[in-house]
């Protein structure tokens, strides 16, 4: 059960990365960047289940705490740099 999991996960991680290095715009970036994180969160949760150890827990939480903030100020950036470009010169 482990191994599907950690399958499922490689391959999303894989089509995050090919989302997030081909595009097109800020916006697709950002979504992949919160797959690629939560594939991160769910590898780490799979080595906690296959090793017993729950220091791959505290690693997952700060990874999920780490992506929150990280796609919250591009999403912030983002929609300012719209707000820029929408008002007249």
């Amino acid at each position: 059960m482990i191994t599907a999991m950690v399958l499922a996960l490689v391959l999303a991680a894989t089509l995050g990365m090919l989302r997030f290095l081909r595009g097109p715009s800020d916006t697709d970036r950002v979504i992949a960047l919160d797959i690629l994180f939560a594939a991160a969160i769910g590898l780490c949760v799979a080595a906690a289940l296959a090793s017993g150890r729950v220091l791959f827990l505290d690693v997952a939480i700060g990874l999920a705490l780490t992506g929150f903030v990280a796609t919250v100020a591009w999403a912030r950036m983002i929609e300012r740099r719209g707000d820029a470009e929408r008002r007249p010169p």
